[in-house]
């Protein structure tokens, strides 16, 4: 029998939503069929966000345990980041909340490089008060690339889209200089390959998003498209990937031109994100492709406008864990139908 997927699941900030969506999501007792989680947070701060949710949730249980190698199958497990009393201000920005996350992130990866646990989940995260000198990075996706090695591509995922990001936390005004032929030729490469290996796609379309309005109108706008873009596209697609572009955004998501392909490549966040929410706010899932390990998390923010009220919905969070499971399988069939039968 296969052994059960361990799941770690770091819990952001522990005055936003993310303690709600983690408990709504496994109060279904299904969802441990799936897994065995093992949260990097505080139990009593779990205890704490439980009482404020409704009675449908009051059955999950936290199994306390002191490292990863302790986790129990079909029990919710909690590796306690503190031994103190921890200060919860529901929907505020706080250090100590900041300084948690930080905590839960190190220790999760830590565990991940040393096997401990399979796949991992993050809660969301406050940018700012997380932020030190042992973190300064714009978001997870930049300090798990740097944690892991290698370069990265923050993917959204949904039922109906997959879309990459080129410049991911780029202010708008830096986003033209950074799109130059190697980087973006990267970005199409690691989709390519992420697409093959951890969704099972064996020949994906992949479809670039223009820079400027109407893709530059033939330069009548701007040349970076046809002069930088096309050539690199044109480059991936004599490397065998199925790459096409570059597409006007305004089109391409307006005919819903994007349903021809498997996965999209956006230039700059709000380029992919806004029409991404709009067909998943509250189910999509932000996946981190092309590192050794696999990292997913749900697609919205702490969310401290609604923290506390039980109006938070899981499915962005049960998703997140669905997508990481199902990567892990995905990477594993990879594996074997590409291994050499020689050896």
């Amino acid at each position: 029998m296969e052994n059960k997927i361990k799941l770690g699941i770091t819990h952001g900030d522990l005055n936003g939503v993310g303690y709600e969506v983690i408990i709504k999501t496994f109060s279904d007792a299904r969802m441990f069929e799936q897994c065995t989680p093992i949260l990097y947070g505080s139990s009593k701060v779990a205890s704490y966000h439980k009482k404020l949710l409704n009675q449908q949730h009051q059955d999950l249980n936290f199994n306390v345990i002191h490292d990863a190698s302790q986790a129990v199958d079909k029990r919710f497990n909690v590796i306690n980041l503190t031994q103190d009393e921890v200060k919860i201000d529901i929907g505020k920005s706080t250090e100590i909340a900041g300084q948690l996350s930080r905590i839960a992130l190190d220790r999760a990866c830590e565990d991940l490089k040393n096997g401990l646990i399979d796949v991992l989940v993050t809660a969301p995260i406050n940018k700012k008060n997380i932020q030190s000198p042992e973190f300064d990075f714009p978001g997870h996706t930049e300090y798990l690339s740097h944690k892991f090695g290698g370069e990265s591509l923050m993917m959204m995922v949904c039922d109906r889209i997959r879309i990459g990001i080129v410049t991911n936390h780029l202010a708008l005004k830096d986003v033209p200089a950074a799109i130059n032929h190697d980087r973006l030729l990267s970005k199409i490469e690691l989709m390519h390959e992420s697409l093959r290996r951890d969704f099972g796609i064996l020949m994906p379309k992949i479809a670039v998003l223009a820079l400027d309005p109407h893709a530059g109108d033939n330069g009548v706008i701007g040349n970076q498209d046809m002069e930088v873009l096309k050539p690199t596209i044109d480059e991936a697609f004599k490397k065998g990937i199925l790459a096409y572009g570059p597409f006007p955004s305004d089109g391409f998501f307006g005919s819903a031109e994007f349903n021809r392909f498997d996965g999209c490549i956006a230039l700059y966040h709000d380029q992919g994100l806004i029409p991404f929410k709009l067909m998943s706010f509250t189910n999509g899932v932000n996946y981190t492709a092309g590192l050794p390990i696999i990292r997913t998390s749900p697609a919205h923010g702490t969310g401290y406008d609604i923290a506390g009220k039980d109006k938070a919905s899981e499915q962005s969070f049960r998703n997140a864990v669905y997508l990481a499971c199902n990567v892990l399988r995905n990477r594993k069939e990879y594996a074997e139908l590409t291994k050499d039968p020689l050896n």
